[in-house]
């Protein structure tokens, strides 16, 4: 079992996502919030108790990337471990994101910040 750095991840995809900024930022046409830009569907799949605005604090946003995947990003859905390309290919294409063709740029943009210091 391949063991998941979640504070790489999630630096990677913040990097990503909003160069580092943190609160109420909108995305997508306004259709993302917060640091993570989390999108109110895939919030709502997390099941993360609180409000979608609640996505506006980096710290809920992470409880709710890492709740999104515990549902979709598992050895029992894929059939094999998920790694941190599948992650962040289905954290910028939902469920079946992995396998979309238009996430792989997402990914190498996400490959560069993986192994900064922080």
């Amino acid at each position: 079992m391949t063991k998941i750095d979640w504070d790489k991840i999630i630096h990677a995809i913040h990097m990503v996502e909003t160069h580092g900024l943190t609160g109420p930022i909108l995305g997508d046409g306004g259709a993302a919030l917060g640091p993570l830009q989390i999108h109110r569907n895939y919030w709502l799949d997390s099941k993360v108790q609180g409000t979608y605005e609640d996505c506006a604090s980096l710290e809920y946003s992470r409880r709710v990337v890492i709740a999104y995947m515990a549902r979709y990003a598992t050895r029992d859905r894929l059939g094999f471990e998920p790694t941190p390309e599948v992650i962040a290919r289905i954290h910028n294409g939902g469920p079946n994101g992995y396998k979309k063709k238009a996430t792989l740029k997402y990914w190498e943009k996400i490959k560069e910040h993986l192994n900064e210091n922080r």
